[in-house]
């Protein structure tokens, strides 16, 4: 899990190094599944219940789920996230990152800050004998504190030998409720941030999810392990 989640980690930072105006999702993607690949390990988005890319980038109002296209050119302001997922020995990484295109707003920065920071309030959380509830709880505590609201119906998940696994891990929910956290699960947390109404829509691609009202959304995730202590964050670039 830790060597599939450094490459994910390794990917993810590869795709925001090249996410610079005047790029497409498209060549993003190619750079990335090469990258991938060349290490031995496989994007296993490609073909998942027939999505047509390897990995996710979603622009803007677009909170999750974004096809890679060429006609998707990246420009100046826009921010942009990356969902990596990488196969390596039979075991998945997956992490999420949203990245600044250029120079962007104030209010895209700030709800930039806001969702990477509620990412990390839940992984505190993720220790053993504690609940998901707790993790969820801390998260929608910390978005809510700045304003903003977690987008409904989209939560995180385990992970392990597939990319989706029990238990469900929502990004809303009560302190001390829902399943215990046991040392050795390993689950993927993932804020999804919306900057005003948590309402989203899916597009007639039948994939890419977009707040219903076009304003901005945001989306962070690490791979983490729970353990006999602190909580082990997987998709990291060096262990």
């Amino acid at each position: 899990m830790m060597k599939a989640g450094e490459l994910a980690a390794q990917a993810l930072a590869l795709a925001g190094k090249h996410a610079v105006p005047g790029i497409s999702t498209w060549e993003l993607d190619k750079i990335v599944d090469e990258y991938v690949r060349s290490k031995g390990g496989h994007s296993p988005c490609k073909g998942f219940e027939g999505f047509p890319g390897h990995n996710c980038y979603s622009i803007n109002e677009e909170l999750i789920h974004g096809i890679p296209s060429k006609k998707k050119i990246l420009k100046e302001g826009d921010i942009l996230s990356c969902d990596i997922v990488a196969e390596l020995n039979g075991f998945m990484g997956d992490n999420t990152k949203t990245f600044m295109v250029g120079k962007v707003s104030d209010e895209a920065a700030r709800l930039m800050k806001y969702t990477e920071e509620a990412l990390y309030k839940g992984i505190e959380k993720a220790v053993a004998g504690n609940r998901i509830g707790d993790i969820s709880h801390a998260i929608q505590a910390h978005v809510e504190s700045g304003g903003y609201v977690c987008a409904e119906k989209f939560i995180g998940h385990g992970i392990g030998r597939d990319m989706h696994e029990d238990p469900e891990v929502p990004n809303e929910g009560k302190a001390g409720h829902g399943p215990r956290l046991m040392p050795g699960m390993t689950i993927a947390i993932e804020p999804m941030v919306n900057s005003h109404s948590r309402r989203v829509r899916i597009l007639s691609d039948k994939w890419t999810v977009v707040t219903t009202d076009g304003s901005l959304s945001c989306h962070f995730e690490h791979t983490v392990a729970v353990t006999n202590g602190e909580p082990v964050i997987l998709t990291l670039e060096s262990h």
